[in-house]
């Protein structure tokens, strides 16, 4: 049970999600950091896409999705998910946009019922997730970038007790791999090991990565376990963490929700 979409705001900390298609032509998509509004006149305004705020005082740090942007144990992204069944320029009254795309993809949440088929039957979806820890103070930390994270590597970061919102940055935002179209199963993420030990000697209520997975593919169910079984964990995966400094933040997060029974949670975060 995943939501497919998550907006994350950092200020001083996470995001708006936006969508470059085909399906839209006319739309220029910039990177521009700077600007506000709209640039290129009234008669023919370009949209600004950012993700800094404020003068580098607000993050975003949620994925846009793109149809090259990886996809669960898929070579070739998420492909086509964006049509526009119903378009101006075709004759309808306006223009509406039909979306589908795995629950799993981009940035998002890890409901209890992800990987525990007695929480998914009982319908822990992502709305049961408290939003008071989605919302708050957050540690942004750099992990050692030569394994994945162990119960060593957990020791050796020395998280104060207290802290309840962690965002781990690994190598995975090095390699830039939430950025290469290709599924990587080398990317880093806990073991079972690793998890337990946040669990039993953390306050840590929150868990954020930056992977499609908070869990080393090597160790994957297990370590989701280790996280999902108390139900009062949150696990944030597809973290976008390049070029912000390690610190404190305020993390903002906003959610609307599809709970579909039998099916997986859907949802964005803005």
């Amino acid at each position: 049970m995943t939501p497919f979409c998550l907006l994350l705001l950092l200020s001083a900390a996470l995001t708006s999600v936006t969508t470059a298609s085909t399906a839209y032509p006319s739309i220029l998509v910039t990177d521009s950091t700077t600007d506000c509004g709209l640039s290129g006149g009234d008669e023919n305004p370009i949209p600004v896409r950012r993700e800094v705020y404020g003068n580098g005082k607000i993050f975003d740090i949620s994925h846009r999705y793109t149809a090259d942007m990886p996809s669960w144990e898929s070579k070739d992204g998420i492909g086509q998910f964006l049509w526009l069944p119903k378009s101006m320029k075709n004759g309808s009254l306006a223009n509406n946009s039909e979306m589908k795309l795995p629950t799993h993809t981009g940035t998002h949440l890890d409901a209890p019922g992800h990987v525990i088929d007695r929480y998914f039957d009982a319908g822990f979806d992502v709305d049961t997730l408290d939003l008071e820890v989605l919302n708050g103070l957050a540690l942004l930390i750099d992990v050692p970038r030569d394994n994945n994270i162990t119960a060593e590597v957990m020791d050796s970061l020395k998280i104060p007790k207290g802290v309840r919102r962690v965002l781990f940055r690994t190598l995975n935002t090095d390699r830039r791999l939430m950025f290469q179209k290709e599924f990587d199963t080398s990317y880093v993420g806990f073991m079972k090991d690793g998890a337990e030990w946040l669990v039993k000697n953390t306050d840590i209520k929150l868990v954020g990565i930056d992977y499609l997975s908070v869990a080393a593919f090597d160790d994957l169910i297990p370590s989701h376990l280790a996280f999902l079984e108390g139900r009062d964990i949150i696990l944030v995966e597809g973290l976008k963490l390049d070029d912000i400094q390690p610190g404190i933040y305020s993390m903002h997060s906003h959610q609307m929700m599809y709970s579909p029974s039998n099916d997986d949670s859907k949802g964005f975060m803005s």
